[in-house]
């Protein structure tokens, strides 16, 4: 397995993209990152890795695949927040699936042979059943779903036509910070249950909204499978050597850890880690949710000599607060 080249990580400046980046350099790989720095920041980014400001639909996106000699793609730009993706969709259709569709052609263009791509459970829409498999209907209910599976199928057409691999990871929701506080969840007003709990516990939030407390869950409240943002970091670099390996296969992988937890459980979590009660407020489901998301993990864990290392609940809390704690002592 021989890969003379270098990465590009789109989004690279935000919240997984800066863990990717921190996975392939310590990989040993030679990365350069593509962001707007729209919603990332710059300092997110290592400085081993080489910082390009531009956004992914450029046309000079090309000219900048081939001066780096970009063998391989890892791209994680893009926008995730699924209650704004129903009240503005198009935004989600424009930075998504308009945005995707330029830089596949950028990389066919150039000649890059490896793509992965950042996919979410919410192509699942609501499963018939769970654990949910990467065979089982994708019906999105929402359009950052549909976005996002809509890119899915441009790969599988693209890797048809030209010589290109790819990988489809389908992450479920991802969580926590590196161990070693190098980067974590910094976006202004972010959406994910972890970071907004812990953000509460260090006095940023007053409380902690629980959307909905009548699915048919275990508690009526929504269940979802929390795997560490490292973990996840962890297996883009697996996949990446797969596709070296083996350049005529493309796969698609969901990542989780299998299990779920409600947002009780998790609140119940941070109250155990910091030591606290923080405040839960109740209120109607948000649009787009389903009742419970859950990974069926198997075939990542036969096609990737990946095994997550921080499959706990409350490990991932304490990463997100440290992490938290260091915000607010840079002054965030």
């Amino acid at each position: 397995m021989t890969f003379d080249g270098k990465v590009m990580v789109t989004g690279g400046a935000g919240y997984i993209g800066s863990h990717a980046v921190l996975a392939l350099l310590d990989a040993g790989y030679d990365v350069v990152v593509l962001d707007n720095l729209v919603t990332g920041f710059a300092w997110a980014v290592d400085p081993r890795a080489t910082l390009i400001e531009m956004a992914v639909e450029d046309d000079r996106v090309r000219d900048v695949l081939s001066e780096h000699r970009v063998r391989a793609i890892l791209h994680f730009a893009g926008s995730v927040v699924v209650p704004e993706s129903v009240s503005d969709p198009l935004k989600y259709y424009r930075n998504n699936t308009a945005a995707s569709r330029s830089l596949i052609e950028s990389a066919v263009v150039a000649g890059v042979p490896h793509f992965i791509f950042s996919s979410t459970a919410a192509t699942y829409g609501t499963p018939d059943k769970v654990p949910v498999a990467e065979g089982d209907p994708t019906v999105p209910i929402n359009p950052y779903g549909m976005s996002k599976l809509m890119t899915e199928a441009m790969l599988r057409d693209v890797a048809t036509a030209h010589p290109i691999n790819y990988c489809v990871l389908r992450y479920f929701n991802v969580a926590g910070a590196d161990p070693q506080a190098r980067s974590g969840q910094s976006t202004i007003g972010a959406t994910h249950l972890i970071k907004i709990a812990v953000e509460a516990a260090t006095g940023k939030r007053a409380h902690v909204g629980v959307f909905g407390t009548d699915f048919p869950t275990r508690d009526g409240t929504g269940v979802r499978d929390y795997i560490h943002v490292s973990d996840l970091a962890d297996a883009h670099v697996a996949a990446l050597g797969l596709l070296i390996a083996r350049p005529a296969d493309s796969h698609t992988l969901n990542c989780g850890y299998g299990r779920g937890f409600s947002v009780m459980e998790v609140l119940d979590a941070v109250d155990r880690v910091t030591n606290m009660k923080i405040e839960r407020r109740f209120e109607g489901r948000r649009a787009g949710d389903p009742a419970e998301l859950v990974a069926d993990n198997r075939a990542i864990l036969k096609a990737l000599p990946w095994r997550p290392k921080r499959d706990d609940l409350d490990g991932i809390v304490r990463d997100a607060l440290a992490w938290e704690r260091k915000l607010a002592g840079m002054g965030e």
